[in-house]
């Protein structure tokens, strides 16, 4: 039986991250295992004009550590350490992985298919490829996808 005792969930604050996290609530409960909670915020596009780099605004770390921070299993028994990462999601997805050396990987998928898929490309499927263990991919349920948010972000307005 592989044994589980640490679960990685990257998540995006969607619905999808949101189905995808309370499965692995379920399992590190199940399992008795630790939660690493991750997210990743994207590197701020730059403005360039007439081949000028223009300044951008910093960002507000402090919500981003917030938003993380509301993101709470129903189950108070599940520990659940949270890091919080700048860069490009797949690689820094796959770098806590490592640093965390976690057992699995629970991670929602948008289910992207066609041009948007080519065009955005898909974290979940980078992931896959590269994981150093195994990844169990959640897609939302369609009628899920069409329910209001009820995200603890959304619940706090965000």
């Amino acid at each position: 039986m592989l044994a589980i005792r640490r679960i990685l969930h990257p998540t995006d604050f969607s619905d999808s991250s949101q189905t995808a996290f309370e499965v692995a609530c379920a399992l590190a409960r199940d399992y008795d295992a630790e939660l690493v909670l991750c997210y990743v915020e994207p590197w701020p596009a730059v403005p360039v004009v007439d081949g000028i780099a223009l300044d951008v605004p910093a960002d507000d770390a402090d919500a981003d550590v917030s938003r993380l921070a509301d993101v709470r299993p129903e189950d108070p028994a599940v520990r659940v350490v949270r890091r919080l990462r700048r860069g490009e999601a797949a690689h820094e997805i796959l770098t806590v992985a490592a640093d965390a050396a976690v057992d699995l990987i629970v991670m929602g998928t948008h289910g992207r298919g066609g041009l948007p898929r080519l065009v955005l490309g898909s974290v979940a499927e980078s992931v896959m490829r590269k994981a150093p263990c195994p990844v169990l991919t959640v897609r939302t349920p369609a009628h899920a996808a069409h329910a209001p948010a009820t995200t603890a972000a959304a619940a706090a307005g965000g």
